[in-house]
């Protein structure tokens, strides 16, 4: 009998030649459990998304409350659905009042596309700018706005008039002219290896936008739905966007991404030509009902104000010869080796240990650490010990 396992490999589209191929059968809180019986603790949650744990009851109700109304009905945009005005009136509810207009589709790089062609759009401008050693997604022109050239290459011609300046570089701020409809970048680089950007440089970005007529959007959708320790990460840094793009741990393990903007900017979709974005599944119900069942558990929860403790656990945790730094900024974590074959060697045998780790795209020498935020002190002393306990036994 074919195995599952085979049929993976010959049936379903391969992104690498050495996928983990872990089968699950059950996940629940912070464990994912195998087919053989084997546990994994999750410390990369879905690559953050599943930010109130795996298969949370509350989201479950949502989802379930919502399967027994209906399911899609139309194209986005045009039917009173509660769930979409629901999530809609509590996402504003957690930003600056300008940021009260939030258009919703499937997935992040989805989201980043919309938010350039509303920047576009609006401003009459053609140029974009984001950053070096940035992810925005996979899409067309999405991946014109990322940073790193190995991964565009095979891919040309992309998006034309796009340009990048270095993170947390102010001189090249001066790059930014009249002539930019935008500039995209994440408010902490993820797949850079968590890079945390110094409280001037955010600001001197902003006020260089106001000078220039540039809209400033802020990528979220690692670092947002309370990842960093604030429900965004942009209020740790004085400063708001003009445009904000979400995704991933909003929706509870569901698929479901945002670009939310202030009514006045996101009207520019209405008229020449109407229907200047639009999205058949943009705003799923079902997806929505998750995500807003998310939002509220981390707020009734009171998930934020565990982030920080939680984080310096960690790193007074992994503290290993082997480990040469450990960047953050709550639970967005990055524990530096010395090199990707190192690393690769200790997140093997992590997974072997029942502790599932990760690398990033762009700093392939730091694991990745994400652990969904209702993590335990316990559970985070257990998955520590297994962490350098592979250390060891990887490099012996």
């Amino acid at each position: 009998m074919v195995s599952l396992r085979q049929l993976f490999l010959q049936h379903q589209a391969q992104t690498s030649d050495f996928p983990l191929m872990i089968e699950v059968e059950k996940a629940e809180g912070v464990y994912m459990y195998g087919s053989e019986g084997h546990r994994y603790i999750d410390l990369i949650s879905g690559i953050g998304v599943s930010n109130v744990g795996h298969r949370h009851p509350k989201v479950l109700r949502a989802i379930h409350d919502q399967l027994d109304r209906y399911m899609h009905l139309m194209v986005y945009g045009e039917f009173v659905q509660a769930p979409q005005v629901q999530l809609a009136h509590a996402l504003s509810g957690t930003l600056p009042d300008r940021l009260n207009n939030t258009y919703l589709l499937n997935s992040g790089a989805e989201a980043v596309e919309g938010a350039l062609k509303l920047a576009k759009r609006y401003t009459g401008r053609t140029e974009l700018i984001s950053c070096y050693n940035a992810y925005h997604g996979s899409t067309q022109g999405a991946l014109s706005m990322n940073g790193s050239e190995s991964f565009k290459n095979a891919f040309r011609p992309l998006l034309p008039d796009v340009r990048h300046i270095h993170y947390n570089n102010i001189a090249d701020l001066e790059q930014i002219t009249k002539r930019t409809a935008a500039v995209l970048i994440e408010t902490v680089q993820g797949e850079a290896g968590v890079r945390v950007p110094d409280q001037d440089y955010l600001k001197r970005l902003r006020e260089r936008c106001n000078q220039t007529g540039t809209l400033l959007i802020l990528d979220e959708i690692q670092c947002g739905f309370g990842r960093t320790g604030t429900f965004w990460a942009f209020e740790q840094f004085g400063i708001e966007p003009d445009i904000l793009v979400c995704a991933k741990g909003m929706g509870g393990g569901m698929p479901i991404g945002a670009f939310i903007a202030p009514q006045e900017i996101m009207a520019a979709f209405k008229t020449d030509p109407i229907l200047g974005h639009c999205s058949t599944f943009g705003g799923h119900p079902v997806s929505c009902a998750a995500s807003l069942a998310t939002l509220q558990v981390i707020q009734e929860e009171n998930l934020l104000e565990g982030v920080a403790q939680k984080a310096e656990l960690i790193k007074q945790l992994l503290v290993h010869p082997r480990i040469k730094q450990i960047r953050n900024q709550g639970l967005m974590m990055a524990a530096e080796f010395e090199s990707f074959e190192v690393l690769k060697a200790v997140i093997d045998q992590a997974i072997l240990n029942g502790v599932l780790t990760d690398w990033f795209l762009f700093c392939d020498n730091s694991m990745r650490i994400a652990p969904p935020l209702t993590i335990t002190e316990e559970q985070i002393h257990e998955a520590c010990q297994i962490i350098l306990r592979s250390i060891d036994e990887a490099l012996a």
